[in-house]
């Protein structure tokens, strides 16, 4: 009795297992992106000497890792964990932001909303090409200096 109770239990875990990582399975934006600081363009300047931004399906939600030098050559690393949902989820390491609400619109894009202190901040709306080698965030909004945000990042897939 307690064997078939311990084989349901491990069936049901596999089963939960599997349903929450195929629910992310047509998100293309997961997996390792690097920024192409030479298509990119970042109004206010400078843009960052590097980024690298990390997504990872996990049973919470994707997990966006994200590795950076600005120009100064500070390192800077950040992330959050988000069902894609529009549901407001902490962010730790955006000097713009202390909540992002990212939500799915389809396979190849989703956008996010910046929020620091309630107030919105920045919008971005990210875009995964057709032939899922390159991701491009179109930003657009007011950064923690109060100055007009008007960038748009280049990732190349890795």
């Amino acid at each position: 009795m307690q064997k078939r109770l311990l084989l349901l239990a491990v069936a049901v875990c596999v089963v939960m297992l599997i349903s929450g990582s195929m629910a992310f399975a047509g998100d293309n934006w997961v997996g390792t992106w690097k920024l192409d600081a030479a298509k990119s363009t970042y109004s206010p300047g400078p843009a960052p000497k590097s980024q690298t931004l990390k997504f990872e399906t996990t049973p919470a939600g994707i997990k966006l890792t994200s590795d950076s030098v600005d120009a100064q050559g500070k390192a800077i690393q950040g992330g959050y964990v988000s069902k894609f949902d529009g549901q407001d989820v902490p962010w730790a390491g955006n000097p713009d932001a202390d909540v992002a609400s990212p939500k799915r619109i389809n396979d190849n894009s989703y956008e996010n909303t910046w929020k620091k202190g309630g107030k919105v901040t920045v919008t971005a709306k990210a875009v995964v090409a057709a032939d899922g080698k390159t991701l491009t965030i179109t930003q657009t909004g007011t950064n923690s200096q109060g100055k007009t945000v008007n960038n748009i990042a280049v990732f190349n897939s890795q």
